[in-house]
This record gives structure tokens, C-alpha cells and sequence, in this order.
């Protein structure tokens, strides 16, 4: 099996814009070095802006702790540096620091900081959180009209201000191009747009059976489940604007995509029809398409299907991006070969990659064994993708790799500082973009947003910031809300570095408000 360069031994996918412009946030301020005492010497502490090393984690999720916003620097895990007082003692405190750089999430409004902290604050509790996931899992599978947000005005409204808000775009489309603007408006590049709306598989039909001997010959049901889910992706494409991306899901195009995605076969006639005019349109508008990954009974036919399209509509700028799970041990063979291929037939790879979704339904034995394996594996893959050196077979030399598109998915901010780094001062692959949820590691995100606006030149190359959101009624979006919160009580830790850190950047306006800070 190949192997990446690196040592290879061995999670995404949200906050949204207060509709009420009218809260503003705080203005930021915070200090560059301060002076304490360490036994009988004085010194001066000043954050470092580079560091050699990440930490990893003990969870298998992407669970890194967050540190509050007032300390996030992008530049380099932060490492204060101890220099002797008496170097600096003819400046003066403070002089030639320049003023204060302003706190990452001080660019949120008000209620969507005090939205995070209370989500996060839920979904770090064990108190809480067992209860909250136990009513949503009700709300998202109920077939009573009284418990479904679409048809229970007073439900809807409670949802709609709180964890829809949190999570997603929008209901209509007039509601989605505001979170959208808001979100650019803030710094963010764009968006990754996806519609929340899913299939609903009859009891009995997931997939296990025998494919149909006449695939052509698609039911009525059939035809109808892949209109439904064509006419709404088709819609999200035109809700994105020009540089957005939109994921999609196969498996939502109903019962006989799934059955052709576990078969290995091609894609029926009305479903090839359907994606080839959701790629028209994506490569019409430039917008570009991001293949999800789903479970692993269905990855080998999507990755078949992805690599199809990628040829065809990624000849000159990216169209189509698959999805790399990390934490399959698969993983790097099956990127050496769409790389050989890409290569090969002259197209653009487009990489999405991501750490997994899929543990508690993946067969364990397809996983790195640890947290930290995986950790490896995902910045391994990612340096060797941003560095054009993947030293494995036909691909290692000059002029042997590719042309790469790369989205770097990821709430963990190690891998994210690492990857920004070699963007900004080793990386041959310029197209890329970082993506994190909406509601979720915000710091994170809010912190490529400030580096971008604060400290990125024009020489270098910025690290484009995007936001992952669903949009659809508030009953639609259920299902999608469920699976955010089971992530969340997966990744405790970093939902904990979260809830932290919006703490911290309350205390921190309050203080500025008072004149504190």
C-alpha cells in the first residue's frame, strides 16, 4: 500500500449573523507584552508568533481545546518568550508596539456571541446535554404534527431563535442571502451552502438489497425522489454566489442512488441526468461543488462517481471536490490513485479534507486506532497536498504532480495553524480554501478572519475563510441539528475550548465597556 512521505501510523461542518444589525460589538483592546517578576530577575512576557510544534488530543473527533479569544494568534501556537528586563529598559512600557490588535471574535454581534456561549455551554454539560439530545432526536424523527416545528408555530419560534439560528441560513431564500452577506460582511470569504432537506428511506429499504436487474426502469418513487433532491440542490447552487461552494449528499437522491452507490454501479439515467445539470449550473455561476462523504458500505461508488465527474467538468478551473476522511486507513492509497489519475487524464483534483464523520457507524477496524493517528494522518496528507510533495510511485518528481484544489476542513486548530503556515511560506498549491460549521469553533474561524484583515500582505496568500450552513425550514433542518449536537457530545473538549472562549469574549467586552480592558 502507498504511504505519505510523512509518518502516517494510524472532524465538520456553524453561527450565523444576528438579523439585528442593531447590537454592535465592543471594540477590542489587549496588550502586546507585559512585565511580571520571576524570582529576583524582572521580565517582559511577549507571545510568540511562530512555534515548531502542535499539540494532539486524547478523543478520536477533532476535539483540540480553544484558548480564549483574547490570546488566539494564527501566526504560531502561542509560546510566550522570556527576554530580561533589562534589554528594553530605555523604551518605555508599551513603545513601538503599535496599537493594540483588536480580539478575533470581537467581528460577531453581541447575540450570536451570548447564542454560542449558551450552545456550547449545553452541549459541554452532562447535566444538559442527555436531555437536550434525547427532545431533538424526538423532534427530528416525530410524525406527530404537534411536535414538528413546521406545523407548531409556538415550537418553531423557540427553535427558530436559538439553535436554528445558531446552525443554519435560513428558511427562504431572501433570509439566506442575508446570512450570507452578513457573514462576508464580518471578513469571511464565502460560503460552503448545503440543503438540509433529506430523503426519508422506508423502513426496510436502506440499501441492502439486490440492485434492480433493470435500472433504467425507475419507478415512479424513484424518479420522484431524485427530482426532489435535484430541485433543491439546484436551488442551493443558485442561492450561492460567484466563489461559494454547495455540498451535496448522494445517498439524498433516495433508495435507488443508495442501492447504486453500494453496488458499485453507475449512477441511473434520471439520477446521471440530474448531476450532470447540478454541474452545469454550479459551473455557470462558478460555484463549485463539494461531494460529501458518507458512510463506508458507500464510499467506493462515490468516490468512483466523484472521479467521473471531476474529469469531465474539472478540465480547466475546479467544479467537482471529493471528500478525504482522514481517519480511514485507506485514505492515502485511494488519494495516490485519484492523484495518478487527475494527473494522467489532465483535470484538477479537488480535495476536500476532513478527519471523519462516520465512527459510531464505520467498521472500527477501517479506523486509525487513536485520536492522535488520525492527527498524523490529517496533517500529513495536507502537507504533503499543500507542498506538491506526495513522494509516492509515478508521482514523486518534478512535473509529476498535478493541479490541486484544496479545502481544508477541519474545527482543529493545530492542523489549521500548521496548514496556514505552509500556505503562507512553503506551499506550492495557492487554490485553497479553510472551512469550518457554522455555530461551531468560531474562534477558529474568527481568527483566520482577523489574521486576513490585520496581518496578511499583499505577497502573501490569504487563508480564505469559509462557513459550512444548511438552509431549509426549521422541521427540514432538524435531522442536521441532530447530528450537530451528537458532534458536539463527541468532541467534548473542544466544545468545551469553545464555550471558553466565548466566555472570555464577554468578560472582555464587559471589561471594555467599563473602561477595563
Amino acid at each position: 500500500m502507498a504511504s505519505l512521505p510523512r509518518p502516517l501510523p494510524g472532524m465538520l461542518l456553524p453561527w450565523s449573523m444576528s438579523k439585528r444589525r442593531s447590537i454592535a460589538a465592543i471594540n477590542s483592546s489587549g496588550q502586546a507584552g507585559f512585565p511580571v517578576r520571576c524570582g529576583r530577575h524582572n521580565i517582559i512576557l511577549i507571545p510568540s508568533r511562530e512555534s515548531s510544534s502542535t499539540s494532539t488530543r486524547s478523543l478520536h473527533y477533532s476535539s483540540t481545546q480553544s484558548s480564549p479569544s483574547s490570546n488566539l494568534t494564527l501566526s504560531g501556537v502561542p509560546s510566550p518568550s522570556l527576554l530580561p528586563n533589562h534589554q528594553h529598559h530605555h523604551q518605555p512600557q508599551g513603545a513601538g508596539m503599535g496599537p493594540p490588535k483588536p480580539a478575533p471574535l470581537s467581528v460577531l454581534p453581541l447575540a450570536t456571541v451570548l447564542r454560542s456561549w449558551m450552545t456550547a455551554t449545553i452541549s459541554s454539560s452532562p447535566f444538559f446535554l442527555p436531555p437536550s439530545l434525547a427532545i431533538m432526536s424526538m423532534l427530528a424523527h416525530t410524525t406527530n404534527p404537534v411536535l414538528n416545528p413546521d406545523s407548531n408555530p409556538l415550537l418553531r419560534a423557540l427553535l427558530k431563535k436559538t439553535f436554528y439560528a445558531q446552525f443554519c441560513a435560513g428558511e427562504q431564500p431572501a433570509e439566506v442571502a442575508r446570512t450570507i452577506k452578513g457573514l462576508k460582511d464580518v471578513g469571511f470569504e464565502g460560503v460552503i451552502l448545503g440543503y438540509a432537506k433529506e430523503v426519508v428511506t422506508p423502513h426496510g429499504q436502506e440499501g441492502t438489497g439486490s440492485l434492480p436487474k433493470h435500472v433504467a426502469e425507475e419507478t415512479k418513487v424513484d424518479m420522484e425522489e431524485i427530482d426532489s433532491w435535484a430541485q433543491g440542490t439546484l436551488m442551493t447552487v443558485l442561492l450561492a454566489n460567484r466563489g461559494d461552494y454547495v455540498a451535496l449528499k448522494f445517498t439524498g437522491a433516495g433508495v435507488l442512488a443508495l442501492q447504486c452507490l453500494r453496488q458499485g454501479a453507475d449512477p441511473s439515467p434520471q439520477l446521471k441526468k440530474a448531476i450532470e445539470s447540478i454541474c452545469v449550473l454550479a459551473q455557470s455561476r462558478s460555484v463549485r461543488l463539494l461531494f460529501d462523504a458518507e458512510q463506508a458500505a458507500v464510499q467506493g461508488g462515490i468516490d468512483k462517481w466523484t472521479v467521473e465527474f471531476m474529469e469531465r467538468y474539472n478540465r480547466t478551473q475546479p467544479v467537482v471536490y471529493g471528500t478525504y476522511q482522514a481517519y480511514l486507513k485507506s485514505t492515502p492509497e485511494t488519494l495516490s490513485q485519484h492523484l495518478q489519475e487527475a494527473k494522467k487524464k489532465g483535470f484538477v483534483l479537488g480535495v476536500k479534507l476532513v478527519r471523519g464523520a462516520y465512527l459510531g457507524s464505520d467498521p472500527r477496524q477501517l479506523i486509525h486506532d487513536t485520536k492522535e493517528d488520525t492527527d498524523k494522518a490529517y496533517d500529513g496528507i495536507a502537507e504533503a497536498l499543500l507542498k506538491r510533495d506526495w513522494q509516492v510511485g509515478p508521482l514523486k518528481g518534478e512535473g509529476q504532480f498535478p493541479d490541486v484544489s484544496m479545502v481544508v476542513a477541519t474545527h482543529n486548530r493545530d492542523s489549521v495553524v500548521r496548514a496556514k503556515r505552509i500556505l503562507q511560506h512553503e506551499s506550492k498549491t495557492n487554490d485553497v480554501a479553510f472551512a469550518q460549521l457554522q455555530g461551531m469553533a468560531d474562534e477558529v474561524s474568527c481568527e483566520l478572519v482577523a489574521f486576513n484583515q490585520q496581518e496578511a500582505t499583499e505577497k502573501q496568500e490569504k487563508a480564505k475563510a469559509y462557513k459550512y450552513l444548511v438552509w431549509g425550514s426549521t422541521g427540514e433542518c432538524m435531522k442536521y441539528l441532530l447530528r450537530r449536537a451528537y458532534e458536539n457530545r463527541d468532541a467534548v473538549q473542544r466544545t468545551v475550548g469553545s464555550r471558553d472562549a466565548m466566555r472570555a469574549e464577554v468578560l472582555r467586552r464587559l471589561k471594555s465597556l467599563f473602561g477595563l480592558a
